[in-house]
């Protein structure tokens, strides 16, 4: 007969937390987070050599704000600076409040807008390099571990150039930044998120669009590829 240590059952049953990584991985990456005060949409778009980075990075609520964080990620930062925009604050403030409050701010990366357009970003001085930020009209870029400046800044023109919904307009970001160098360690995951009030499948959440691409060899192809086929699914 199989003996079971019943010492592990407190743990099984009880749920107990999981003790904290000590070093966890950097999520080295490039990302966007945008405005469109044609639609009032808010979205971010994130790409990195880092596993299922869309399950990281991108936060959002639709009439609020959305963020990316990312570097040494601090995940508190999505949910805690959603609810100090809706409290009132501006991005600035808010910002400010999730930096001042982290200990290990200068490992964190983070970029910020408001139902507004209005943007704020941080990089931290101990990020990899290169690390940085571009902040626009209605958007805001940033990455670390990039091939040099250049990235966040074609993300940036590509962003302000190309004509057509929030998502399109993330997407091609997505594309110059990689075209421009990208994650220096190369690709293999990549997200887009964009929130619109009861924009969500049937109406009951603000999940306008919600794609992933967890692994791949070219994740912004993949992902640009799935992005077309939800558009003509559910869109239209």
């Amino acid at each position: 007969m199989r003996t079971i240590n019943l010492l592990l059952f407190p743990v099984l049953c009880c749920g107990m937390q999981a003790m904290p990584i000590e070093n966890p991985p950097v999520v080295a990456t490039f990302s966007i987070v945008a405005y469109d005060p044609e639609t009032n949409d808010l979205g971010v778009a994130v790409q990195s050599r880092f596993l299922a980075v869309g399950a990281v990075v991108p936060w959002a609520k639709a009439g609020v704000g959305a963020i990316a964080t990312q570097a040494s990620a601090n995940t508190s930062y999505g949910p805690n600076g959603l609810k100090l925009l809706e409290s009132g604050l501006s991005v600035q403030e808010t910002l400010d409040k999730l930096v001042q409050a982290d200990d290990d701010r200068a490992h964190r990366q983070v970029g910020i807008i408001d139902a507004n357009g209005n943007a704020a970003a941080y990089t931290g001085t101990k990020t990899n390099a290169w690390a940085g930020h571009h902040i626009g009209k209605n958007y805001t870029a940033q990455g670390n571990i990039l091939a040099g400046e250049k990235v966040v800044l074609a993300m940036g023109e590509a962003f302000e150039k190309t004509d057509g919904p929030l998502a399109e307009k993330l997407l091609a970001a997505l594309e110059a930044g990689q075209a421009a160098g990208g994650d220096t360690r190369g690709q293999q995951s990549a997200a887009l998120l964009v929130v619109r009030k009861n924009g969500g499948f049937g109406g009951f959440n603000d999940r306008y669009i919600d794609l992933r691409v967890d692994d791949h060899t070219k994740p912004i192809e993949e992902l640009k590829r799935i992005y077309q086929l939800y558009e003509r699914t559910f869109l239209h």
